[in-house]
């Protein structure tokens, strides 16, 4: 890392953030509402303000900058091929494009007769597996199970699989034929699934809801039960794959996909890191039954150099062996924080991880005197940005980190040793 930081800078002063927040609100929408920084730089696992605060990113984009900012590689491949063609159009395809689809062939062990559709982000993969999964079967099945809990994008179809009922009533009426069915129930999916059912939609990690893996069994349910009806089994792997969790994809870590296939497949997120992409992909020949020619499309979709960057991305994190790294830096950062008081639960695997707070309560949520003492998730991400951490504050009393692939155990240790100030505030 270049040291430019001043280390006794506390941020971006009053005055600076007051100008920048007000530049903001006047030329940009407000639907994200008023941003917590101006960051102006990255470099590995850090950010800075323009103040020249540096920030430890714990959050990584939600998960997209998958080998942390400005990787070298990244930056070189992203350079070259805007230097020769940035943009063609879906009438023609590009070296990177054909190079990335194949290397994700590779990643997944796909079947002969796979195919990868790319797009520009997680919400258009899985819109486009929305119009697969209504020509499931030949067209004609009406309805799609989701899982309660599940975050599948805010575009009209991804909003319908989404679960959370805040987002989709202001859009009401939203796309039919959409069930959410409780979350871990086999008895409730077996009761919902039928020969009029086109696809199951769900996340091997529920990364919106705290982050959460299903119960032992269940993926094996969802795939037992589709196949019985004709449905398609549909994994989200927006957020889990791409080394996420110390596989290439969640689904393929047996305690967590337990040995599923799928029929298709959704990536983005930090399949470009930090480039827009999105990736459908259909596994054997659940793409003959799909769309035809002429039936989807994304003018931006496939773009070399959205491509480059994603091949960027795979290539390094199988040369540098980053699988392996996200595993044992995992199973460091787990042990660390299974000591710290006031952290109950830690759910996730890998580099994608939940973390209960309990402020040092028992953690016996059946007490209200245990529950009086659970920290605000919102007010100890902001005391971390404070002190210098981006964490995410993903649900009441839990907190998100989904930090570089790269990340090390050295850059992770002043954070270790601020949480418990963090969480007593």
């Amino acid at each position: 890392m270049t040291e430019t930081t001043d280390q006794a800078s506390t941020g971006q002063d009053s005055d600076q953030a007051q100008t920048w927040r007000d530049d903001f609100s006047r030329v940009l929408s407000p639907v994200f509402g008023s941003p917590q920084l101006d960051l102006v730089r990255g470099e590995g696992s850090y950010v800075w303000d323009a103040a020249g605060k540096q920030y430890l990113d714990l959050l990584a984009g939600i998960a997209v900058n998958a080998l942390g900012h400005c990787h070298p590689t990244w930056v070189q491949a992203i350079t070259e091929q805007a230097s020769t063609l940035g943009h063609i159009s879906n009438f023609f395809t590009s070296p990177a494009q054909i190079g990335l689809a194949e290397k994700l062939h590779d990643v997944l062990h796909l079947p002969a007769g796979s195919a990868v559709f790319f797009s520009n982000s997680g919400t258009e993969a899985n819109e486009a597996a929305f119009k697969m999964a209504r020509r499931a079967g030949g067209g004609g099945r009406p309805f799609i199970i989701a899982i309660e809990g599940a975050f599948h994008g805010r575009t009209m179809g991804a909003l319908a699989l989404t679960a959370k009922e805040a987002y989709r009533e202001p859009f009401a009426p939203g796309v039919p034929g959409v069930v959410h069915v409780p979350y871990g129930d086999v008895d409730a999916l077996e009761a919902a699934i039928n020969e009029n059912t086109a696809a199951v939609f769900i996340e091997p990690v529920q990364g919106e809801v705290g982050v959460r893996t299903h119960p032992a069994g269940y993926l094996t349910a969802v795939r037992e039960l589709t196949t019985k009806v004709g449905a398609l089994m549909i994994l989200d792997e927006v957020q889990s794959g791409i080394g996420r969790t110390g596989s290439w994809f969640a689904h393929q870590d047996p305690e967590i996909g337990e040995g599923v296939v799928p029929d298709i497949i959704t990536s983005a997120k930090g399949l470009g890191g930090g480039m827009p992409i999105g990736a459908t992909i259909t596994v054997g020949d659940a793409n003959t039954k799909l769309l035809e020619a002429g039936q989807h499309g994304t003018t931006f979709g496939g773009n070399p150099l959205s491509c480059a960057a994603g091949l960027a991305v795979l290539e390094t994190i199988e040369k540098d062996n980053l699988l392996d790294h996200v595993t044992e830096t995992s199973e460091w950062l787990k042990t660390q924080l299974a000591k710290i008081d006031g952290i109950g639960e830690i759910t996730g695997k890998g580099l994608l991880l939940g973390l209960e707070l309990t402020g040092g309560a028992s953690g016996d949520s059946a007490t209200g005197a245990a529950d009086a003492q659970v920290p605000d998730s919102k007010a100890v991400a902001a005391r971390a940005l404070e002190a210098g951490f981006i964490i995410n504050p993903v649900a009441p009393g839990r907190v998100r980190l989904a930090p570089p692939l790269t990340i090390t155990t050295d850059e992770l240790t002043p954070f270790i040793e601020a949480l418990p100030g963090l969480i007593t505030g």
